[in-house]
């Protein structure tokens, strides 16, 4: 029992909406759902995908700006390993 409705209140149910559509026009109307459903999904997928992307160039930002911090000290430590040595 789903609910308190039997399956052949359901199929009753079902064939109503059978004569009363047309199972061409139910069939247009299923496709129809399906494409905005796979149109949605690619949405979202292409979402996702460009939120990685903007991590991924963040992420790279950050390296490079790393690096160069080390650069300034490696050059930082030269200067004063110099200066030491005059």
């Amino acid at each position: 029992m789903l609910g308190g409705i039997s399956i052949w209140q359901l199929l009753i149910i079902l064939a109503i909406v059978i004569m009363i559509f047309g199972t061409k026009r139910l069939r247009n109307l299923g496709g129809d759902l399906g494409g905005a459903v796979r149109g949605f999904k690619n949405a979202m997928n292409d979402k996702q995908e460009d939120a990685k992307d903007e991590d991924n160039k963040t992420e790279s930002l950050t390296d490079q700006s790393s690096a160069g911090d080390d650069l300034k000290k490696d050059a930082e430590f030269s200067k004063t390993k110099d200066q030491d040595k005059a």
